[in-house]
């Protein structure tokens, strides 16, 4: 799994519990997997169709550092299925997993739109000499 992104916990990210707001977690998890996913198949207008079951393990509080890894599971005709953890950076606890996140690529008017990848592209490897 490569991990992307960190965050730093802060008060405004806790819930009445004094822990991490799942919901705070999961709007960065589909922003870092739109982020990804607009990468990876060159397309800005990506959205989120499906998230699989979420499966909170462990919880994080403020000043925890935690980080965000991505996986591709499969490459679809106009989609692109990823995977994510998130864990603490310092611990290396696993705090959320996710087996299945299906993000589409959409055309000028909102319908899918084929991409025609199959596998993982790093942006320095498109990149001409």
């Amino acid at each position: 799994m490569r991990f992307h992104t960190r965050k730093w916990i802060k008060p405004e990210d806790l819930n009445p519990n004094a822990s991490l707001f799942g919901g705070r977690l999961l709007e960065w998890i589909d922003e870092e997997c739109a982020l990804y996913a607009i990468i990876q198949l060159e397309n800005q207008k990506v959205v989120t169709k499906y998230m699989s079951e979420i499966n909170f393990i462990s919880s994080a509080t403020q000043g925890d550092i935690i980080e965000i890894g991505i996986d591709v599971v499969k490459f679809g005709s106009s989609s692109l299925t990823l995977k994510c953890e998130v864990r603490n950076k310092m611990t290396r606890e696993t705090i959320i997993s996710i087996e299945n996140i299906v993000m589409v690529g959409l055309d000028e008017i909102g319908k899918p739109k084929p991409h025609g990848k199959s596998k993982i592209e790093f942006v320095k490897d498109r990149l001409k000499d």
